[in-house]
């Protein structure tokens, strides 16, 4: 699980997978932040780490999952939202839809690496077996604003 340095009291799941996400952004990494929260409790935050773990699963939404799972010592997060600050990957999705994840909430679309809106929508597929609610759009302008100054400098 990620440490979030900017935890404040009243903070809300979205304000922590922000916060996830510029740690994301300050050691390198692609500045994605998730928080997976069951009746009103964190029950993890981690941001994007496959460079520093040397993992190409190591997304931010993986890693909450993960946490969240061990944190309940469940493989099934049954009843548990999880806030994220761009739309989950195809791979994330996956994991979510296994999850069994009551809740998406996501900042940003990705229309070139989302599989939740946008790609192989991965919950539209008649093969997957649990789809959450989907609520796009929190906070977006922010996200994706993150997202352009993390990689402006870095392709130019």
């Amino acid at each position: 699980m990620g440490t979030v340095s900017e935890l404040r009291p009243g903070a809300g799941p979205l304000d922590l997978a922000f916060a996830a996400a510029r740690q994301a952004a300050e050691a390198g990494e692609v500045p994605v932040g998730a928080v997976v929260v069951r009746e009103g409790a964190v029950l993890a935050v981690a941001h994007n780490r496959p460079r520093a773990l040397r993992d190409p699963t190591a997304h931010a939404e993986i890693l909450a999952i993960r946490a969240a799972c061990a944190a309940l010592g469940d493989e099934r997060l049954t009843g548990c939202d999880l806030y994220v600050t761009l739309e989950p990957c195809p791979m994330c999705a996956g994991a979510i839809s296994f999850a069994r994840i009551r809740r998406l909430y996501f900042g940003a679309a990705d229309p070139k690496g989302g599989g939740v809106e946008h790609g192989p929508r991965v919950f539209d597929q008649p093969t997957c077996h649990h789809a959450p609610e989907v609520y796009g759009g929190f906070r977006e302008r922010e996200a994706a604003q993150l997202l352009r100054d993390f990689f402006t400098p870095r392709r130019g």
